[in-house]
């Protein structure tokens, strides 16, 4: 079985404490960078000066499949191709937030949404962007389109 095409990435996301009177905490995604194993396996805390702390997430994996075609083509030809990173608040300590999952496909960020998760995005760089574009163009080929013949042509019974 041939293994399938994948990235290793780091999530970096950024702690707000008490950003509103009705809020403890606030959290937005800020980074997905390439993880070659640099930052070990553990998350990290890069920053904390009581208002806002950093943390990274290390050891995310992003795999390519082949029946996500269309999802990365919409991606790519959304004008901002982006990571989709799924995160939660953690149960047990709700002052953290942990990514669950980084894809490159629209509908799999769709499928999450769908489902009431949170997922937000980070512009895709163009190294990415390219082997994404690459892999997209050897696997997916969109429908053409079909004309639809207006109803004033068809025949009554047909309309």
């Amino acid at each position: 079985m041939r293994e399938r095409p994948a990235l290793t990435v780091a999530v970096t996301i950024d702690r707000h404490r008490a950003p509103t009177r009705w809020e403890d905490w606030r959290f937005s995604i800020v980074d997905v960078t390439i993880d070659e194993g640099q930052f070990g396996d553990q998350p990290l805390q890069l920053h904390d000066d009581g208002t806002v702390a950093r943390f990274l997430h290390p050891g995310l994996r992003v795999e390519l499949h082949t029946d996500e075609g269309e999802g990365y083509y919409l991606n790519l030809t959304s004008g901002q191709p982006s990571w989709f990173v799924w995160w939660r608040i953690d149960d047990d300590d709700p002052s953290m937030a942990r990514p669950q999952m980084v894809t490159l496909s629209y509908h799999e960020a769709g499928r999450q949404l769908d489902a009431e998760e949170r997922v937000d995005t980070v512009v895709l760089p163009p190294d990415v962007r390219e082997e994404l574009q690459a892999f997209t163009d050897a696997h997916y080929r969109p429908e053409p389109k079909r004309r639809v013949r207006p109803a004033s042509f068809k025949a009554p019974d047909q309309r």
